[in-house]
C-alpha cells in the first residue's frame, strides 16, 4: 500500500509536488478499524485529517435521543476531518467505520507545513470544501422538495451507481440515516418499489428492474 500515491490523487494534495506529498504521507498514522469503531465523535478536539485507504466511513450527527443522520459516506481515496484545520473548532460531526476499514491520520501540522511551502494547495482545499457545500445544499433541497419515497429512490440510485445489481453497503438503519427518515418509513418505501416491480430485494442485495421509474420518482 502506497499512501503517498493515494494521497496524490485527491484534493488538495494533487497540486503538490511528489517530494512534498511523500513528506506529508510519511507523517501519517495507519489505523485498522473493525465495523462500528468510532474514529472521532462530534465535538472532539481535532489535530489531524483522515484518508480512507479501504472500507467505508460514515460521517454523521447524532441527536440527543440517539437518532443518527448520516451526512456522507467516505470510501477509498476520500479525505475527511479537514474542516477543523481551517477554523480550529471541534469536530462538526462524528466518524465511524461502517465496515472493516483502514484509514491514515495525517497531522494538521504537516499539512500546514505543506501549505506554507506550496500555498497553491489552498485552491484544492477550497475546491473540495465548495464541492461538499454544494452536496450539503442539494441534500437540504431534497429534504424540502422530496418526500420519503423520492429520497429513498434517489439514494438507492446513488448507492447503485451504474450497476443494476448491487449489495447495499449499509444497514437499513444506516440507510434511514442517509435518507433522513425513520427505518420504518424507509422500509415501507422499499416495499412499495418492490410491489410496483421497480426493484427486487433479497436481504441486502438489490436488483433495479425499472431504473427509469426510480429516476422519475427521485426528481
Amino acid at each position: 500500500m502506497d499512501v503517498g500515491s493515494l494521497l496524490s490523487r485527491c484534493e488538495p494534495f494533487s497540486s503538490l509536488d511528489a517530494d512534498m506529498v511523500r513528506a506529508v504521507a510519511e507523517t501519517g498514522e495507519l489505523r485498522h478499524l473493525a465495523r462500528n469503531v468510532a474514529i472521532f465523535e462530534e465535538g472532539d478536539s481535532a489535530d489531524c485529517l483522515y484518508l480512507v485507504v479501504d472500507g467505508r466511513v460514515a460521517i454523521a450527527n447524532r441527536s440527543t435521543d440517539g437518532r443518527e443522520s448520516v451526512v456522507a459516506l467516505m470510501e477509498a481515496g476520500d479525505l475527511f476531518g479537514e474542516m477543523s484545520l481551517f477554523d480550529g473548532a471541534g469536530r462538526s460531526a462524528g466518524a465511524r467505520a461502517i465496515e472493516a476499514s483502514t484509514v491514515v491520520g495525517i497531522p494538521y501540522a504537516s499539512v500546514r507545513v505543506a501549505i506554507a511551502e506550496q500555498p497553491q494547495v489552498l485552491w484544492g482545499a477550497l475546491s473540495m470544501l465548495a464541492r461538499r457545500l454544494r452536496t450539503t445544499d442539494a441534500a437540504l433541497a431534497d429534504n424540502v422538495f422530496l418526500d420519503v419515497l423520492g429520497r429513498t429512490a434517489k439514494r438507492l440510485l446513488e448507492l447503485a451507481g451504474d450497476a443494476d445489481d448491487f449489495a447495499l453497503p449499509v444497514t437499513q438503519e444506516e440507510l434511514a440515516g442517509i435518507i433522513g427518515a425513520s427505518r420504518e418509513r424507509v422500509n415501507k418505501a422499499l416495499a412499495t418499489f418492490v410491489r410496483l416491480g421497480w426493484l427486487h430485494q433479497t436481504g441486502r442485495r438489490y436488483r433495479i428492474l425499472r431504473r427509469d421509474e426510480l429516476v422519475l420518482r427521485a426528481r
